[in-house]
């Protein structure tokens, strides 16, 4: 199992949301000095492009540029990559994984993309059981359990996002096992040594910690030692 340590980018700095509401954000700095801190110790991290989740468009390849020119980081992100330029120019700068989830549901545009790029990533962003979209400010019918059946057979790398947990340090959700073998990460309310192996436990390949590092409340040395890393 692996943990991503996570940087959220709005208007080109670090920052963290509250259960992903644009109005409640906290500022932490200068993303790409927090990425050598992470450099250090890991060799991927996860990025998540505020203003492009709610534009629709990414705003900050620029900075992920720098990131992974000045750290050597792996880079997945996601974060408004709902048109197919988008996801050429992430790729071109180095991204490793481009993570998409509104555009997900266009059946045509996802075979497309997973025919054409390797890493894509799908990113399972659930409200009370069911898939939100549009930077997760609206919330569709369907299920997480749905919305698997129905794109696993294009993809097999997830990433499965509790938004009640974002940004709250309250740990993980309770969460049943829905998937069979394909790889699936988890973002949410990630704080301690016990969530990482609660997690571990209930097969999930990997975990996306962010405010917890931010916040002092555990660190990336603690959960790497747990893990064996």
């Amino acid at each position: 199992m692996r943990v991503y340590p996570a940087i959220d980018l709005m208007s080109g700095k670090a920052v963290r949301l509250y259960k992903g509401k644009k109005e409640s954000v906290k500022v932490y700095g200068d993303p790409v000095e927090i990425a050598k801190d992470f450099a250090k110790l890991v060799d991927k991290i996860h990025i998540v492009d505020l203003d492009g989740a709610f534009e629709g468009k990414p705003n900050n390849l620029d900075v992920m540029r720098r990131i992974i020119e000045e750290t050597g980081l792996k880079i997945q992100v996601g974060g408004g990559f709902r048109d197919y330029e988008s996801i050429v120019k992430a790729y071109s700068i180095g991204v490793e994984n481009v993570i998409i989830g509104t555009k997900a549901f266009d059946l045509e545009f996802l075979e497309k993309v997973t025919q054409d790029f390797e890493g894509i990533t799908v990113s399972l962003d659930a409200r009370g059981g069911r898939i939100a979209v549009k930077g997760w400010e609206e919330e569709s019918s369907i299920t997480v359990e749905e919305a698997y059946e129905m794109l696993k057979k294009y993809i097999n790398r997830f990433i499965y996002t509790a938004i009640e947990r974002d940004g709250t340090l309250m740990g993980i959700e309770k969460i049943n096992r829905f998937w069979d073998g394909e790889e699936v990460i988890y973002a949410g309310g990630v704080s301690s040594v016990s969530d990482v192996l609660k997690l571990r436990e209930i097969g999930f390949s990997g975990a996306i910690v962010g405010k917890a590092l931010y916040e002092g409340k555990v660190t990336l040395e603690e959960l790497l030692n747990v893990l064996g890393d």
